[in-house]
Order: C-alpha cells, then sequence, then structure tokens
C-alpha cells in the first residue's frame, strides 16, 4: 500500500483535478525529508489537519544536493519516498526533480500551500499563483531544536 502512494510527476494534475472534482480539500507541501524527525512528523500532521488530502512534493537527490550541498542526501529518493509514504496522515508523495516546487504546485492547485514558519508567507514558492484563485498558504510553526542539519551536526560533533 505504501508504494501505492508514490505518484509520477505526470500523473500528478489528473489526479489532483479528480481530488478536487469529488470535493475534497487538497493540501500541499513540500521538502527534502532527509532523515525524518519529530519535527517533520509534528508539521506533517498539522498540515494534514487542513483539508481532506495531503499530497508531499519530495526532492530529488539531484534537487536536494543543489539545495543541500554534494552531502546530501543522506538518504536516497526512493527511501525517503517509502518512508513518508508510510505515514498515515500522507495520502501521495511525488518526487520532483526542478529546484523549487513550482511546477508541482501548479500542475496540483492545491487549496492549502503549507510551508514551515521559516518561510515567510510571501516569500513561499508557489504563494502567489495559490493566492490567486483564492487558495490559503499556510506556515506552520517549527518544533525548536529540531532539523535534520542539526542532526548531522550532532552525528558529527560525536565522530
Amino acid at each position: 500500500m505504501t508504494e501505492k502512494k508514490i505518484v509520477a510527476f505526470s500523473r500528478v494534475k489528473a489526479l489532483a483535478s479528480g481530488l478536487r472534482a469529488k470535493g475534497k480539500r487538497v493540501v500541499f507541501t513540500n521538502g527534502c525529508f532527509d532523515i525524518l524527525h519529530a519535527g517533520h512528523v509534528k508539521y506533517l500532521e498539522k498540515a494534514k489537519s487542513l483539508g481532506d488530502i495531503l499530497m508531499l512534493g519530495l526532492n530529488s537527490d539531484c534537487s536536494v544536493k543543489k539545495i543541500k550541498g554534494p552531502s546530501r542526501p543522506i538518504v536516497s529518493q526512493k527511501d525517503r519516498a517509502i518512508v513518508i509514504a508510510s505515514l498515515g496522515f500522507i495520502d501521495y508523495v511525488i518526487i520532483f526533480g526542478d529546484v523549487t516546487p513550482l511546477r508541482l504546485i501548479k500542475a496540483i492547485k492545491p487549496h492549502v500551500l503549507v510551508k514551515g514558519a521559516d518561510w515567510k508567507v510571501g516569500k513561499i514558492v508557489g504563494a502567489d499563483f495559490v493566492k490567486s484563485y483564492g487558495g490559503r498558504v499556510v506556515a506552520i510553526p517549527l518544533v525548536k531544536g529540531r532539523s535534520t542539519t542539526g542532526l548531522i551536526r550532532g552525528i558529527q560533533k560525536r565522530f
């Protein structure tokens, strides 16, 4: 069942359109989710609470390297997708190769676009597009002291 939640980019526009036609409130978020931790889980639970369907755009290995540097990701995109899809409150995972999720957001046309509060709403990629058709943009507070970069730095200090 988990792997059925992982959807090809080419299928996502029709899938999202069908969900909206059924009256489902679609929420979209995205990120690298390199090493899943409690901060991610709390963030994603909150995102799901904003609608009926939570679609998650997962940065491909190539795009993570461009964003985070050559030593990332730690976990491959296939494994990250399986782990994220295994969470009960995640409905769909879409791996995307662009540095930003704008093409994916335009294909999905979510009712709600969600990012962490470390992003100002005006700086969230796709915010203007989502607002243009009456959608909502929400910045969810992060769990203090929980980040993948922090975890990696902590492990590095131990060795």
